[in-house]
């Protein structure tokens, strides 16, 4: 299992889903700490649904560990914070830099608008 304060942008763990009772799959795409408040991983939802226009697919060429087991869509617009460990289930695989940088820009869009 990956501590906490060992995960990294780019890595999907299994999470507190802040819409649901029931966790989820969960793209870090930020780390950084803070003084006052610790570590914070910035994430967006992954979900299997794929109604979402907006919505970036996962293709089996964009993990860098195994896929996940089913086709996956990452929803950037959906962003919070975990702070902590109890929040992180467990780290389930990671994403190529290239796809990961995709969601931040796609992110980067929204907050822009």
């Amino acid at each position: 299992m990956t501590a906490f304060d060992e995960l990294e942008r780019g890595d999907i763990v299994w999470g507190t889903d802040p819409l649901s009772d029931k966790g989820r799959p969960l793209l870090v795409l930020g780390t950084p700490r803070f003084p006052d408040h610790g570590l914070q991983l910035i994430r967006v939802l992954i979900s299997s649904k794929s109604y979402h226009d907006d919505a970036l697919t996962l293709r089996d060429e964009d993990y860098e560990g195994a896929p996940l087991g089913k086709r996956s869509h990452v929803l950037p617009w959906s962003l919070a914070t975990l702070n902590s460990v109890t929040e992180v289930e467990f780290h389930m695989t990671s994403l190529v830099d290239e796809r990961t940088e995709d969601v931040a820009t796609q992110l980067i869009g929204y907050v822009n608008s």
